[in-house]
């Protein structure tokens, strides 16, 4: 009896060890050290490190700007910090580029439903066909949030400091592109990010 409890024990524990070896593994993207794994505007006016974050702001004219990465990406997992400045915080993650078929993850607040809708996303044409469920409860004004975004296929998923808050399928889905993270135009506002994370799926 005492042999079989063992052999069962280590049967358990060498499929965990199996689990986690087989999971997707997270790669730094930001580190807070440098830029090298993004598209830098040549006259970069939006986008500078802080101690270990990376600050958007607004311009003058505030034209916005998008923040590219350099590679492009199928199914991953993209995880970042973020802490609200000042202004109206209107920013988010583009899932695979910028097309009429591509979906958005908002962080803040949304210009067309005047409210915040940080989880949801939005896709052009479409406006926010889903919302990300208990953000009020989850997301922290004053301090640190984590939000975890991940798309596979036509399905993309959120989850805010831990906990899922969005399940969504877009059709006809655009399948690969690069990451971007938006500084809205038209607003006046900060918003830092550290810790950018990305997994292939």
């Amino acid at each position: 009896m005492k042999y079989t409890f063992s052999l069962f024990f280590s049967l358990v524990f060498s499929l965990a060890v199996f689990g986690q070896e087989k999971g997707y593994k997270m790669k730094s993207i930001f580190n807070g050290e440098n830029l090298k794994h993004w598209k830098v505007p040549s006259e970069n006016i939006w986008w500078s490190m802080e101690g270990d974050a990376l600050w958007a702001k607004s311009d003058p004219d505030k034209k916005g700007s998008i923040l590219w990465t350099k590679k492009k990406y199928t199914d991953f997992v993209v995880q970042m910090d973020f802490k609200f400045g000042e202004g109206t915080i209107d920013s988010g993650i583009f899932m695979r580029g910028e097309s009429p078929e591509n979906a958005q993850i908002q962080i803040g607040i949304s210009g067309s439903l005047k409210r915040d809708m940080t989880g949801s996303p939005y896709v052009p044409k479409k406006g926010y066909p889903v919302e990300a469920q208990g953000i009020k409860e989850l997301l922290k004004m004053d301090g640190w949030n984590t939000i975890k975004a991940m798309a596979q296929g036509n399905s993309y998923k959120v989850w805010l400091n831990g906990k899922e808050v969005m399940n969504y399928t877009l059709e006809n889905a655009n399948l690969k592109g690069p990451i971007g993270i938006q500084l809205h135009p038209g607003r006046e506002m900060s918003i830092q990010f550290k810790n950018i994370l990305v997994a292939r799926l």
